[in-house]
């Protein structure tokens, strides 16, 4: 069963943050909600965790609708909002269970949570100890704690390192296999990284609904790396299929391959054998850039 929206508006006074938003969602695949500042997707969001009750349109999940069955559709949805509020004084346990006691959960999963996120040797460690990303870790697995059939992302890499990113988007991915993931970001990178889909709201309309395996389809494959120090663009030219190598700034590298197989594991050895370190490596949709400026310019 989907989770649909139909006809979603909201007025703040004069302004029109929502302008008639339909779309329908389903478990097993990860959306991506993109944007300018100012576009609609906190409004969105708001309203789909119940924050905002006062609403145009409808909003079903399962047969339940949001206006009649608030509490049960809550009762089904996880949310991380993206300044994830946490009791750095409490550990990490310790806070779950405050968590899990607020909500009146009885006999929360801490045990497999906890390992789901990837936190049990950090369990009995203060909260406020934790680097950011095992700080969102946390977040998460509180946003978990009831075995959510929807869950709501907001921002959910803000500030970490690019090892911390990478953990935390295979995270997501592992979730969205049985979830309705929904996550909201203004970098493409991530959103070209975790999601199945993208939605692209401007000025509180949807702009574009798109599948990313379709758009990626016929592109030449780019694959943006940043290393720990310079090194010389003929190296990297040495690594199959590669077509073009660009330094684009400082130690980050622009390279083009004629191959659509996923060419990041060699690129990763070529590091290794080179010894040197990888603070960033990722696909680059042409594409979905494309598509982005032009939905939203």
């Amino acid at each position: 069963m989907a989770l649909v929206l139909n006809q979603i508006k909201k007025k703040y006074g004069t302004i029109e943050a929502l302008q008639g938003i339909s779309v329908a969602m389903k478990a097993g695949e990860v959306v991506g909600l993109l944007g300018p500042n100012g576009a609609g997707k906190s409004t969105l969001m708001k309203i789909l965790t119940g924050s905002i009750e006062q609403w145009d349109g409808t909003i079903t999940y399962k047969g339940d609708d949001l206006r009649n069955s608030l509490k049960s559709i809550q009762q089904r949805t996880g949310y991380l909002p993206e300044n994830n509020p946490l009791y750095g004084e409490l550990f990490v346990l310790e806070y779950l269970q405050f968590t899990a006691s607020l909500y009146k959960i009885k006999n929360a999963p801490f045990t497999s949570i906890i390992e789901q996120v990837g936190l049990t040797e950090f369990k009995n460690r203060k909260i406020e100890t934790l680097s950011k990303g095992y700080q969102q870790r946390v977040g998460i697995a509180a946003a978990l704690l009831h075995d959510p059939e929807i869950l709501i992302l907001d921002e959910p890499t803000t500030g970490l390192d690019p090892n911390q990113m990478v953990e935390i988007r295979k995270l997501i991915r592992t979730l969205g296999e049985d979830k309705i993931v929904i996550l909201s970001s203004h970098i493409l990178s991530e959103v070209e990284s975790v999601c199945d889909r993208v939605l692209i709201i401007k000025e509180g309309k949807l702009v574009a609904d798109q599948n990313l395996d379709e758009l990626r389809k016929g592109q030449q494959q780019i694959i943006l790396v940043e290393f720990d120090y310079r090194i010389e663009t003929e190296a990297l030219s040495k690594i199959p299929h590669v077509t073009k190598v660009v330094n684009t700034f400082d130690f980050n590298y622009e390279i083009h391959l004629d191959t659509q197989e996923d060419m990041r594991p060699q690129v990763f050895d070529f590091a290794h054998d080179n010894e040197l370190k990888i603070l960033g490596l990722q696909l680059k949709n042409e594409n979905l850039e494309q598509l982005f400026t032009q939905s939203t310019t």
